[in-house]
């Protein structure tokens, strides 16, 4: 069998410790991790599981880490750790960046790291601290064909799916698209809960409620099924099943607002679905 390569972990926080955590038990000796992070207390955990410590990034590459994972709050903190890194890097190193940052900020990493043959992928992780503890994350990855294969073993450990979505920047950009969902979400949410709670309904069943179903129907993912977002063809098999979803929407969207009007609750968000619901399952009115 081949012998796992030595990863390095750099961030140590609410999600990067679980993450870096599932990488102990990999197959040899957990001497092949190497972790650091600016709160030694931070690194105490690993040290005590047998992994080794290392001072700084710089000090992650020396201690032999072939592939370091980087989790650290924001676009300028991700170049100063990669900066760091790159003079004692070898060829061949590779660079992962969990770090949810600009594109920009990726592509232009990736080109600075590809001077030094050192590669840079951005791989920004979905799933939260929960995912993170039980290893289903969901890892979008944007980088060389090469060195995310290289990346998908250590991956594994704390993602149950890794999807490679094309040149540095690319996962970062799957990250935000995907979160845009969460968030606009959340705000929707929000507005349910005002028109729940003027009501009189219970908040905290509403929730469960809600979980409940997600889980069966996949939330907003189910609808996740077409290849581009130009409207459905006439003869699309998916036509039939979206033209139904839109009937539903609208009707209960419209049943939405008026429960806000009884209640004097505004509700700019259903307001705003339902006149983008159409054209976002793509069998806009009169398209045929």
């Amino acid at each position: 069998m081949t012998t796992p390569e030595t990863v390095g972990w750099i961030g140590l926080g609410q999600i990067g410790a679980p993450m870096a955590k599932r990488l102990l038990d990999r197959p040899g000796d957990p001497a092949g991790l190497v972790v650091c992070d600016v709160v030694a207390e931070a690194t105490e955990p690993f040290a005590a599981a047998g992994a080794t410590v290392a001072d700084d990034p710089a000090g992650v590459v020396a201690a032999g880490a072939t592939i370091v994972s980087v989790m650290v709050r924001d676009d300028d903190q991700v170049r100063d750790v990669v900066g760091a890194m790159l003079p004692g890097a070898a060829p061949g190193t590779v660079i992962a960046v969990h770090s949810t940052i600009a594109a920009e900020t990726a592509e232009e990493l990736a080109a600075v790291a590809s001077e030094r043959e050192v590669a840079v992928v951005d791989a920004p992780v979905s799933g939260g601290a929960m995912g993170a503890a039980t290893g289903r994350l969901a890892v979008m990855v944007g980088g060389d064909v090469a060195a995310v294969d290289r990346c998908r073993e250590p991956f594994g450990r704390f993602a149950d799916l890794v999807l490679h979505f094309g040149p540095a920047g690319a996962g970062t950009r799957a990250k935000v698209a995907r979160n845009l969902i969460t968030f606009a979400s959340f705000a929707a949410a929000g507005e349910a809960s005002r028109l729940a709670e003027a009501h009189g309904l219970d908040l905290a069943a509403l929730g469960e409620v809600v979980r409940h179903s997600d889980a069966v129907t996949g939330g907003a993912g189910a609808i996740l099924l077409r290849d581009a977002t130009a409207p459905l063809a006439a003869d699309d098999g998916l036509r039939p099943i979206f033209e139904h979803t839109r009937a539903l929407g609208e009707k209960d969207l419209g049943l939405a607002i008026a429960l806000g009007e009884a209640a004097g609750i505004d509700t700019p968000v259903a307001r705003q679905a339902l006149g983008l619901l159409a054209a976002a399952l793509g069998v806009p009115h009169g398209d045929r």
